[in-house]
């Protein structure tokens, strides 16, 4: 009996490693199978996913103005890039600063009510910026920001060509998630994972939750806001579509598909939602159709999500 509790968790730790190892050998071959842009849509759309899971699955807010950092970043990347010249990796970073500035400001706002309150007053404040974006003379209006350049990466390599595009993106793709990995798996990822079971409970155990959430909102808005960054330079555009109340409906819908709470989740139902945008736009019904469809087939069908309701089976198997 002992022997075999010993030797489990070496076997799953073992399988992880070898399903990552996996993940990343499909990584680094797709584009030489499937459409380099496509893939990294996905990617950034994937990235955008589980920034927001980490503030609704893990921290339990909900956020329905999510994309005012994705947009925002967007923005700050394509003025920064094309305007005042700045190479590539510091277009990033700047919008990446913006976004994490802005969601400094709206969570201060938003942290300070809970539940639809808190989701209605970060709507508001995202189509504020909205507004803000559609007026201001730097976002050029409806006409955005276009012929974005991607430019040299630390003078080295160039953006340009789509392939070392591709990689760039992939590599930071997977640093991102990686670091999201291990702000879930902290101590830090305890606490909020305990907010979002029992705000009330870790108030009397001496936490500030004000602070934690108002981190774990910023920290959530900087990934949002990389993300953001990386598809402005990968499509060369930056546009109101990227800060619309569509795009936060978006990503909620992602999480949700994929499954809440958890670290493949996001990455699944963004794969899934990009999908069927790219390659059932030539039908004759409406992808929003297609789209909300499906959304209703997995809410009736796969209550946790698909990676939730997959995490569940294989837990009640081992329990058998």
């Amino acid at each position: 009996m002992q022997s075999d509790m010993t030797t489990r968790p070496g076997r799953n730790t073992s399988l992880r490693i070898a399903l990552v190892l996996v993940c990343l050998g499909t990584l680094a071959l797709a584009p030489f199978f499937v459409y380099p842009l496509f893939l990294m849509k996905v990617m950034c759309f994937a990235l955008f996913a589980a920034a927001f899971n980490l503030l609704l699955g893990y921290t339990g807010l909900l956020s329905f103005g999510h994309a005012a950092f994705f947009g925002g970043a967007a923005y700050f990347t394509a003025h920064a890039v094309k305007v005042w010249g700045l190479p590539p990796e510091l277009g990033i970073l700047l919008g990446v600063a913006g976004a994490a500035l802005l969601g400094l400001v709206i969570g201060f706002l938003a942290i300070r009510r809970q539940g639809i309150y808190f989701a209605m007053v970060t709507l508001a404040m995202a189509q504020m910026f909205y507004f803000f974006c559609y007026q201001a003379p730097f976002t050029r209006g409806e006409d955005g920001i276009q012929a974005v350049p991607r430019g040299m990466l630390f003078g080295l390599f160039n953006l340009e060509n789509d392939m070392t595009m591709y990689f760039f993106v992939a590599t930071v793709f997977v640093l991102a998630l990686l670091m999201i990995w291990r702000i879930v798996h902290s101590p830090f990822g305890m606490i909020l994972k305990s907010i979002r079971e029992n705000e009330a409970r870790s108030t009397s155990l001496g936490y500030s939750v004000m602070r934690y959430k108002l981190t774990a909102f910023v920290m959530s808005a900087a990934l949002a806001g990389l993300a953001g960054s990386m598809k402005t330079l990968v499509f060369k555009l930056a546009s109101l579509t990227d800060v619309s109340w569509h795009t936060s409906g978006e990503v909620v819908l992602m999480a949700l598909l994929g499954g809440l709470g958890t670290q493949a989740g996001p990455l699944v139902g963004a794969g899934l939602v990009v999908t069927l945008q790219n390659y059932l736009v030539a039908l004759a019904i409406p992808v929003t159709v297609i789209v909300g469809s499906v959304f209703m087939l997995c809410v009736l069908l796969f209550r946790r999500g698909i990676v939730g309701e997959l995490l569940a089976y294989i837990e009640a198997r081992k329990t058998r």
